[in-house]
């Protein structure tokens, strides 16, 4: 089996650097001696290598970031006039070094007579809808204008991914701290007050009890209820996956969040739209290739409905018109497009508008998203407050 073929391996190794000392690490390569010329490009010395075994090697693909960057060095070096096999000789340079490997395995089956598209196909990592564009501009020889788009998409869609970290990062934060003041409160606070309750000989109402109760279980079996917390965050990890898919169907049916997540939806689908349509794919291709990777449930039904109408002989500019998914605004201004003949830059213009509502809409969620937060926590901390307040308020007020 030729070099070609094989995929990358991963490896722990130890190397030598510049400036003295060793450096322990994991790399991926497709031999070891592909490692040690990696290393040689970093100015060490590979001194020693184990090759992990299959279930201990890295399966992730290429982030956004990667594929961006990949993208624009393309896109810069083709349209120079740079022969595909340097341009991607170069852009291994410009990657991560996870991800180094990967672009090396794609330039050395270009260069053994498989087109880029087939090459992307076959080192994994690339969705659809950037295999089907790079195809179809490989035949229309625009390989560079392909992935400058793509570029743009790549950069687009990381933004949007930032907007949706910020936009949990501070409810997950404002929630971390809620939980650990509750957790501090009922392990160690509501014991001790229980105690000095008890001592007194004071009759405390039910829900006191049941806090207090609460609180001295969970301080007799410690270790029982880190063991439990402990579970819980590893099942949290391990089932990361269903739980992002369950918070999703939550957030689009959530009014705060619901028209947020449909404009993200919204500008995914035109990115991608404006960069099949750049390449000369067919609008009913692109279509069906595009609706693919959009998440909304509804959205996706209208879209292959309308990629369904299109192939049975309709126009474009009256079947939008029945997508009620997207806005009337946008419906009125592709068809416009479409009687200008000018699709192209209808959805890169759509592209950018949709990305800038949603900026606007992820800064309008967290405005409202932080007075709830207060009150959320204001629910737990201040409930578990009052649960010991309560009785020593009794306490004072016999006292007087």
């Amino acid at each position: 089996m030729s070099r070609a073929v094989l995929g990358p391996s991963s490896f722990l190794f130890v190397a030598a650097k510049p400036g003295g000392g060793r450096k322990l690490g994991m790399a991926q390569a497709r031999s070891e001696r592909a490692l040690a010329e990696t290393l040689r490009r970093d100015r060490m010395v590979l001194l020693r290598t184990w090759k992990l075994p299959a279930w201990a090697t890295s399966t992730k693909g290429m982030t956004l970031k990667d594929h961006a960057e990949m993208n624009e060095q393309l896109a810069q070096l083709l349209s120079r006039g740079v022969p595909l096999v340097e341009a991607l000789e170069v852009t291994a340079s410009v990657v991560s070094s996870a991800n180094k490997p990967r672009v090396e395995r794609m330039q050395d089956l270009v260069s053994s007579g498989s087109s880029f598209a087939e090459a992307c196909r076959q080192v994994g990592s690339f969705d659809g809808v950037t295999i089907a564009v790079y195809k179809a501009s490989e035949r229309t020889g625009d390989l560079a204008g392909a992935a400058e788009q793509l570029a743009h998409d790549a950069r687009r869609r990381v933004r949007l991914g930032e907007k949706a970290k910020s936009l949990m990062i501070y409810p997950v934060i404002v929630l971390v701290i809620t939980l650990l003041a509750a957790g501090a409160l009922l392990t160690i606070v509501v014991p001790m007050i229980g105690a000095a309750l008890r001592e007194a000989q004071l009759e405390m109402p039910l829900y006191t009890r049941v806090v207090v109760g609460t609180g001295d279980f969970l301080r007799a079996n410690a270790l029982i209820s880190l063991a439990v917390l402990a579970t819980l965050v590893v099942a949290a990890i391990l089932g990361r996956g269903a739980i992002r898919q369950w918070l999703t169907r939550v957030l689009r049916r959530a009014p705060l969040f619901k028209n947020l997540v449909m404009a993200q939806e919204q500008a995914r689908f035109f990115s991608v739209m404006a960069a099949m349509s750049r390449a000369a794919i067919p609008l009913a291709d692109a279509l069906g290739t595009s609706s693919s990777a959009i998440g909304h449930p509804v959205l996706r039904k209208d879209l292959e409905k309308l990629r369904q109408n299109l192939i049975e002989g309709g126009v474009f500019r009256t079947l939008v018109e029945r997508v009620e998914a997207l806005p009337l605004a946008t419906r009125k201004l592709l068809i416009a497009a479409d009687q200008a003949g000018d699709l192209e830059t209808a959805f890169d213009s759509l592209a950018r508008d949709m990305a800038d509502d949603v900026d606007r809409k992820t800064e309008r969620a967290l405005a409202a998203l932080e007075p709830l937060l207060i009150v959320f926590m204001f629910l737990i901390v201040g409930s578990l407050l009052m649960a010991i307040m309560t009785p020593m308020l009794t306490l004072s007020g016999n006292a007087l």
